[in-house]
């Protein structure tokens, strides 16, 4: 079995392990919203993951939904470390009960993004609504942001892809992560991890929004921010932990 993190030592001490950028022909990436129009600042989506409820298996299909929905994770030739990963499972202990915690890990889409601040040329980027993203044809593939990121959420795409995803290019030398389904989202539809969850075990929603469900069931119950020591205030929030 994968050896677990402490629980304590995950959510204070989690840290990030440390060309020009090419995007595949025919696709273009220099927008993230739908027709309808832009991002707007009234909204900011968010993510509840509810860890006492949520079973191995859901966690699984939320890696696999990802996968399928944008592409990654069949590279031939990347291996390990080098290996794509938007979404991953972790393993937390209880330094006290040694109770052992999986939860999915992904970009938790902060309000101040560590990744924007340090990224030179502004490929990586904050909606206003709150999503943080990457836009390929900016992306020089320095990795400044994948150093800056505590949460080891972005991935370097080392080799040339194909059978790419229309609504999600990606493109040799450039950085990747989750990008919580904006194409899904700007069209009102749930993030894929979050579709293939068929419990209340992840909501997902408008967390301005005071009578969303995110926003009623974060007031009833306990919940916390990974590394909340940082001031990031991530969008994406964890109970059970």
């Amino acid at each position: 079995m994968t050896k677990a993190l402490n629980r304590r030592d995950f959510i204070q001490n989690t840290s990030a392990i440390l060309g020009v950028a090419s995007v595949a022909s025919g696709f273009t990436l220099t927008t993230f919203a739908a027709d309808k129009g832009p991002a707007s600042g009234g909204k900011r989506w968010g993510m509840l993951i509810n860890t006492n409820i949520l079973s191995e298996a859901e966690i699984d299909s939320m890696v696999s939904a990802c996968k399928k929905e944008h592409g990654w994770g069949f590279e031939e030739h990347s291996t390990g470390s080098q290996k794509p990963s938007w979404i991953k499972k972790v393993k937390v202990q209880d330094r006290a009960t040694k109770k052992i915690t999986s939860l999915p890990l992904m970009c938790q889409h902060c309000e101040e993004p560590p990744c924007v601040d340090v990224c030179p040329t502004n490929a990586s980027m904050k909606r206003l609504d709150g999503v943080v993203l990457v836009d390929r044809h900016l992306c020089i593939g320095c990795r400044f942001c994948m150093m800056a990121c505590p949460y080891d959420a972005r991935s370097f795409v080392h080799e040339d892809l194909s059978n790419q995803k229309e609504h999600m290019p990606r493109g040799k030398g450039t950085v990747e992560s989750c990008t919580l389904c904006v194409h899904k989202i700007d069209n009102g539809e749930q993030p894929a991890c979050v579709a293939s969850v068929k419990t209340d075990a992840v909501i997902f929603g408008d967390l301005k929004d005071k009578n969303s469900i995110i926003s009623k069931t974060l007031r009833k119950i306990q919940s916390t921010q990974i590394r909340a020591d940082l001031n990031l205030n991530t969008g994406v929030r964890y109970s059970g932990i």
